[in-house]
């Protein structure tokens, strides 16, 4: 562990979001440390591109075994690591399951920041935190929603994260903690996880063009969400931590668009009807849906300096062109890169 670079501590970093956090920090000169869960299968392929061998002199990430709900061990983690920064990401973090395994996504998602925050104040380790925090904890508030629209989450999730959204605060408030929220509205890459609902139809898209799937069932088609680009959104996190003051921030493109335009876009890439393929399943609908997202960013255009720099329209086709170049190379054999174990 050098002592001459700035060193990140992130979880969830086998993520969308923390791998391409972990790509940013590395390219920062950053040493970055990432709590993965112990499995049976690897894990870790989002982070192919920059892993390292770890018994390499100058490997500049490393993995570490743990788990959220384990706060022994993470505040043991941290003591050892003594982290410059703290980028909290890991969470049970798909809706609509948080419905049908509530009490863990709490454990996880809403206890588990706790037990990060009281390992920093157990630890004595000064350290700049920040929280994961969601569009989803808005819920029914009408948009546009900012850092003053009041909190009416509509899923278990949601719940959870406002939870972890007031602790966050309160340690910053009760102990000095230099700790931020990050209320990210969604985020879509071509690493977004496939049971999401973007990447489920640019993944839906390309194996209809090859004709490898008939249908695709969806949920709610009216429901409107404000998405952006994920390496934009964790640029803001990063710039969130620079700061001098401690403080939370809505990252948003101010645009809104529902799951209808998405498959209009997408089906229309590869120049197909999505109406000839798409089904309403109901089995997909949340028990309380979340009708309108629409994030207004202002205060980190004017702070941070941040601005989004992929269009939606263009989000959706590099999404799909990804997907059907990933398919072309599994039928062809050509897989790329191949999960390690720390």
């Amino acid at each position: 562990m050098s002592e001459s670079r700035k060193r990140a501590f992130v979880t969830g970093i086998s993520g969308q979001d923390g791998s391409y956090l972990a790509e940013l920090l590395l390219s920062e000169g950053y040493e970055v440390h990432g709590l993965v869960r112990r499995s049976s299968s690897f894990n870790t392929r989002r982070l192919d591109p920059i892993y390292s061998d770890p018994h390499e002199a100058n490997a500049r990430l490393v993995l570490h075994y743990g788990d959220l709900s384990d706060g022994v061990s993470l505040t043991n983690l941290i003591r050892d690591l003594q982290p410059h920064e703290i980028y909290h990401l890991g969470a049970q973090s798909h809706v609509r399951v948080s419905f049908d395994i509530p009490e863990y996504t709490a454990q996880t998602t809403g206890l588990g920041t706790l037990r990060i925050l009281e390992a920093i104040r157990a630890s004595g380790v000064e350290t700049r935190f920040y929280q994961a925090s969601s569009s989803e904890m808005f819920g029914s508030a009408p948009p546009p929603q900012n850092e003053n629209t009041p909190f009416h989450p509509r899923s278990p999730y949601g719940a959870a994260k406002v939870f972890a959204y007031w602790v966050t605060v309160n340690f910053r408030e009760a102990y000095g903690l230099y700790a931020v929220n990050g209320v990210l509205f969604n985020h879509e890459s071509p690493r977004r996880g496939e049971t999401f609902v973007s990447r489920k139809i640019t993944r839906a898209v390309a194996r209809i063009r090859a004709g490898l799937q008939e249908k695709l069932y969806l949920g709610n088609l009216d429901a409107l969400r404000d998405w952006g680009y994920a390496p934009d959104y964790t640029r803001a996190m990063f710039m969130m931590l620079q700061q001098r003051e401690a403080d939370d921030y809505v990252i948003a493109t101010g645009e809104s668009h529902s799951v209808r335009e998405f498959l209009n876009l997408a089906f229309g890439r590869v120049k197909l009807n999505w109406h000839d393929f798409v089904e309403v399943d109901p089995r997909y609908y949340r028990p309380s849906e979340v009708d309108h997202l629409r994030g207004d960013a202002s205060k980190a255009r004017r702070i941070l300096g941040w601005t989004p720099s992929v269009t939606f329209n263009d989000l959706v086709a590099l999404m799909v062109d990804a997907d059907i170049q990933l398919l072309e190379d599994e039928l062809a054999g050509r897989l790329v890169g191949v999960d390690r174990e720390s």
